[in-house]
């Protein structure tokens, strides 16, 4: 098979990797603190036609290697963690993060998840849970006969109770940030789990010295940027064409090479 084929068809494969990626940013372009992921390419092996020449003619100077590249791949998919917009609700139990830091999640197998999504709400037993149903770490339980739920910048959640002239701290909302926010593991409901590419979290509270601020009565909106990933759709679409045109005349050689020898 003519070699370019194969270069013509990792083209493709890389290309449409691509537009897999901005579907899923377009279609999670209304989800809560999603964060949009960019695909990163790399070339791959090269076929050395010939080596260095090294020229010890006066006055002549070398000649470098001749060489072929046999196509692309995805070299990696790399999410970016920048601030999504903030968006009032005026929801009590809405909160969103200004700033570093996840909300931590208890899953029901005991392991710590790490989220944007501060659409919180209230179990049955009074416990601030999240949308799935899984309570923030540290607990924090709200009285049943609780007036009004207040959570501050810092993270202090309070209620006003019957008879109480002010209002009563609860328990307060601890974030955690990484080192390297891209080495987190994405696993859907708006969760990802630590890794070792990742580091250990660095827990802390709102407003610490590194981490953000609580906001309540808001959430974070998706980062994607609908003009952005439209142009790179346009751009994938392109390249894959041309891959496919590319395909096309190789194609047409291997047909005319075969005409010669009938």
């Amino acid at each position: 098979m003519n070699s370019s084929l194969r270069t013509s068809a990792t083209g493709m494969i890389a290309q449409q990797r691509m537009i897999d990626v901005i579907a899923d940013n377009l279609a999670n372009v209304n989800t809560t603190g999603f964060k949009r992921s960019r695909v990163s390419f790399e070339d791959m092996l090269y076929e050395t036609l010939q080596g260095t020449r090294i020229v010890n003619q006066p006055g002549a100077e070398n000649v470098g290697p001749v060489q072929v590249g046999k196509g692309v791949r995805v070299a990696a998919i790399l999410r970016q963690h920048g601030q999504g917009a903030v968006e009032q609700t005026g929801r009590p139990l809405d909160l969103s993060i200004e700033g570093d830091g996840f909300l931590q999640v208890r899953r029901p197998d005991g392991n710590t998840a790490y989220t944007r999504d501060g659409n919180l709400s209230l179990s049955e037993s009074g416990a601030l849970v999240t949308n799935g149903g899984y309570p923030i770490v540290p607990e924090i339980n709200v009285p049943r006969d609780s007036a009004q739920v207040s959570i501050g910048p810092s993270g202090i959640v309070s209620v006003m109770t019957p008879g109480a002239a002010d209002p009563v701290e609860v328990g307060r909302i601890e974030v955690a940030r990484f080192l390297n926010p891209n080495g987190l593991l994405a696993i859907g409901e708006n969760q990802y789990l630590q890794t070792p590419a990742s580091g250990d979290p660095i827990e802390g509270l709102p407003q610490d010295e590194g981490f953000g601020r609580v906001i309540q009565g808001s959430l974070e909106s998706s980062n994607v940027e609908i003009v952005q990933e439209m142009t790179d759709m346009i751009a994938a679409q392109r390249a894959y064409e041309i891959n496919a045109r590319a395909i096309r005349v190789g194609e047409d050689m291997m047909q005319a090479t075969s005409d010669l020898i009938r």
